[in-house]
């Protein structure tokens, strides 16, 4: 029975990197915009280092917990390379004001941040205590994250416009989140499992959010909130690594 456990985790994990993939080449199109006019505009640099940060956590709790790590360092180390990139490319195209807190941020999240959760259980605690912890603040952090995608349901009913909430992207969103669900519960890494059910969850209401408004007449709002022209910020649950992301739609 473990044996199947085990085989079943494989194929969700493996169907979980394939949609994580290509949800962390989502941003590409706002970083060629970026790139074409040689200038960040309204974006933010916030969803890249927090991606960033919770791939490096994920990588570090599958190397702790050896027996169902592979396919979580796998995607999430590709994770790391893309936000890296992504957050370069900020750095450079970035006013100078913005590019400083850009690096205040990096250093206090991925470095300090990091290193100091690294070198606390590195050397503060030991074997499964060492494992819990780590899947502890994983799964605080991700259920922390998962909180954004309320501000896009929030407008999307105000509004009555699904214009920052496409459907391609919950769709995509919700089966990331099932595949990882699963690949969590198979592994009895409940770690894993637990905070993609929100993930799973909050997919399924912005997919009937937007069969309930995407025929209806927007409404212009009194007190608009300041968004980029043609562009949201979602949040998203990558081999059970929640990171938010701004997507050209």
């Amino acid at each position: 029975m473990a044996i199947h456990h085990q085989s079943f985790a494989f194929v969700f994990g493996l169907i979980g990197n394939f949609i994580s993939f290509l949800v962390f080449l989502a941003p590409m199109p706002t970083f060629y915009q970026i790139y074409k006019k040689k200038s960040t505009e309204g974006f933010q640099s916030l969803p890249y280092v927090v991606a960033l940060f919770s791939c490096m956590l994920w990588i570090y709790y599958a190397l702790i917990k050896k027996d169902s790590g592979l396919l979580l360092i796998t995607i999430n180390s590709f994770g790391c390379f893309i936000e890296s990139i992504y957050i370069a490319m900020f750095l450079f195209y970035a006013s100078k004001k913005l590019r400083l807190s850009t690096i205040k941020l990096v250093l206090l999240l991925n470095v300090f941040g990091y290193g100091s959760m690294l070198l606390s259980t590195l050397y503060l605690a030991e074997g499964s205590k060492r494992v819990n912890i780590i899947g502890w603040i994983s799964l605080v952090f991700n259920i922390s994250v998962f909180a954004a995608p309320l501000f896009i349901m929030r407008r999307v009913i105000k509004t009555k416009s699904v214009e920052y909430m496409p459907f391609n992207l919950s769709m995509c969103l919700t089966l990331n989140a099932v595949m990882w669900f699963f690949y969590g519960l198979f592994l009895k890494d409940y770690y894993i499992a637990l905070p993609n059910t929100l993930g799973f969850l909050f997919g399924i209401v912005q997919m009937v959010l937007y069969a309930m408004y995407r025929n209806s007449k927007p409404l212009v709002l009194e007190d608009p909130v300041k968004v980029p022209t043609q562009n949201g910020d979602h949040i998203i649950d990558v081999g059970s690594q929640p990171q938010i992301i701004k997507l050209m739609l």
